[in-house]
């Protein structure tokens, strides 16, 4: 049995997340289901991260355990022609018989969109969340954010759902920027994390929000960040605008090496 490390891109509008439910379109359901137009038999496959509904992703992270025998630039073609065109396998990556994609990953990164723009754009309406109402101050949401990086416990971030042995993380990077590629009504949000909690980036951003429409200062998030309470914190932010960006691996991980799953970041 070999065991293979596939990067993933994918749009999740027309999917209800990725792990398997009954009667519903999920990523997992049709990447399983093109592994076995592809060899024959079923699959035995494990994502990094189980995206909800509507999150889409540029360098989501699975292992594959097969008995095939064809080459791994065989199985990424092979797949990339019976998939949904909504998805797309970026690369297919012999690794060690050990490899986890969830126990193994040091880092993982997302990217949430924001246009704030007085009319949609009907090209964007499916990869950001359009707030119309109030120019945000990227500025001031920017230095919020910093106040969060380093170790903390997020738990008033966590969406109730998926309890976690801890709700400590330690976020590494956090930038916000306007503008980006020119984009002028665009707001991006980076987050970079050892790991996160459920639904924590969309809680993230729905409170850095709450800052940059002006109606909490800049140094509120911190208090939540305090309180230990989702009940305090803003609203959570809708799906469409968030992207997994890439999962890293430490030493020793994958392929023996330090291995990513890190793509060229697109525009969202």
């Amino acid at each position: 049995m070999r065991t293979l490390k596939l990067t993933l891109a994918y749009d999740g509008t027309s999917y209800a997340g990725w792990q398997l439910q009954p009667e519903r379109p999920t990523l997992q359901g049709a990447l399983e289901r093109a592994i076995r137009q592809v060899t024959g038999q079923g699959g035995d496959i494990l994502a990094a991260g189980r995206t909800d509904a509507g999150v889409h992703a540029l360098g989501q992270i699975v292992r594959w355990r097969t008995a095939s025998p064809l080459p791994a630039e065989v199985l990424c073609r092979a797949l990339n022609a019976v998939l949904p065109r909504d998805m797309a396998v970026l690369g297919v990556a012999e690794a060690a018989g050990s490899f986890h994609p969830i126990r193994d990953a040091v880092r993982k990164r997302y990217r949430y969109v924001i246009c704030d723009g007085p009319v949609r754009d009907p090209f964007q309406l499916r990869y950001s969340w359009h707030c119309p109402h109030c120019r945000l101050d990227a500025e001031a949401m920017r230095r919020s954010a910093s106040g969060l990086v380093g170790r903390h416990d997020f738990r008033s971030f966590q969406s109730s759902g998926a309890e976690r042995r801890t709700t400590v993380r330690t976020i590494f990077d956090f930038p916000v920027e306007r503008g980006r590629g020119g984009r002028e009504n665009f707001v991006d949000f980076e987050v970079e994390a050892n790991g996160f909690l459920y639904n924590m980036v969309r809680a993230l951003i729905g409170t850095l929000v709450q800052v940059g429409n002006g109606r909490r200062p800049v140094d509120w998030p911190g208090e939540v960040l305090r309180a230990g309470d989702r009940r305090v914190a803003g609203p959570t932010a809708p799906p469409q605008g968030l992207f997994l960006l890439k999962v890293d691996y430490g030493e020793g991980a994958g392929q023996g090496g330090r291995a990513s799953g890190s793509v060229a970041a697109g525009s969202g």
